[in-house]
């Protein structure tokens, strides 16, 4: 039985866990794109070559958009120059949202996720700046933590410059969603701000994560292979140890007080399900107004493997919702 189409039943033959109808033949038609036999931990140029096709393949099928985009750069604190790119939408936007891409931090680009932020840009009404940050291994952390800070410096700064009273945003998915996490929290150490929320869709969190539920575990698109070798190709020899800090990976944190509003969103056959729940109630306890999205049937990456879904239409609407309220 393929691993992505199983139903798992309890003693009563009652279903317990199976794919929403309607992801069941695009995940089918992920499966055929991927090698068949999958890579060994640490292999994380299979992995990249691999993710970088699917979103290029993605975007290829993606409808055009007449977006007005704007290319630019900013400066790291290490001196680094970080690509962005600004999507700016019809009307003057009361809202910016600095977007970080997916990728399992090895991978991914601005323009692998063009479609994607030229859609926020588009339906939501929001201008949308997606960040070039740096990829591990060759850049481990803090790289692209420190580039994602200096694009909401520059965000913060553009925004109290041109629109009075414009809300700023940070949002991303995946290992985005976790960067977006990530970066949250050191603006708010280091009195950057403020960031008037965090989008965490399906956030990779927690460095600890190195298997699945045993009832989760057949439906897995992002398997606990790929995030021990991503996690390890980020933190290098960090890895594994408690020097983890909470600013590469954020449920270790102490405190969670005094961060913005957060939305977080994942699929209840993600491998980071848990990690999200766990995240969204600690932040609860520590005050911060918390949005949480649990999608029964929906595996990692649903909405982008499967766009035309009524679980994807619908997850994309609440998203869109919560940035118009801003």
């Amino acid at each position: 039985m393929n691993r992505w189409t199983a139903t798992e039943s309890d003693d009563i033959g009652g279903t317990v866990l199976s794919i929403d109808d309607e992801l069941a033949g695009p995940v089918a038609a992920l499966a055929a794109a991927i090698p068949p036999s999958p890579p060994a931990v640490g292999d994380w140029r299979t992995r990249r070559a691999t993710i970088d096709g699917l979103y290029a393949a993605l975007a290829a099928a993606a409808p055009e958009d007449g977006a007005e985009v704007v290319d630019f750069t900013v400066s790291a604190s290490d001196g680094h120059t970080v690509p962005l790119r600004l999507y700016k939408p019809s009307d003057v936007p009361g809202v910016l949202v600095v977007y970080l891409h997916g990728g399992g931090l090895i991978a991914g680009s601005i323009d692998g996720y063009d479609h994607v932020c030229r859609r926020y840009a588009s339906e939501a009404g929001v201008a949308v700046i997606a960040v070039d940050y740096r990829l591990a291994p060759e850049s481990p952390f803090p790289a692209a933590l420190e580039d994602c800070v200096a694009a909401v410096r520059w965000t913060i700064g553009h925004a109290r410059e041109r629109v009075p009273g414009a809300r700023v945003a940070i949002m991303g998915d995946s290992a985005g969603g976790g960067l977006a996490a990530a970066t949250a929290l050191a603006c708010h150490e280091r009195a950057i701000g403020p960031l008037a929320a965090q989008i965490l869709v399906y956030p990779m969190l927690d460095d600890r994560t190195a298997r699945a539920a045993g009832d989760v575990a057949p439906f897995l698109t992002w398997s606990a292979d790929d995030n021990v070798t991503d996690w390890r190709a980020y933190l290098g020899d960090r890895y594994g140890t408690d020097d983890v800090p909470a600013s590469a990976s954020v449920a270790r944190a102490g405190s969670l007080r005094g961060l913005p509003a957060a939305y977080l969103e994942v699929g209840q056959l993600d491998l980071f399900c848990a990690e999200t729940v766990a995240y969204a109630t600690r932040l609860m306890e520590h005050g911060v107004a918390v949005n949480l999205s649990v999608r029964p049937g929906a595996f990692h990456g649903f909405d982008q493997f499967a766009p035309g879904s009524r679980l994807a239409g619908k997850a994309f609407a609440d998203r869109v919702a919560f940035l118009q309220s801003l």
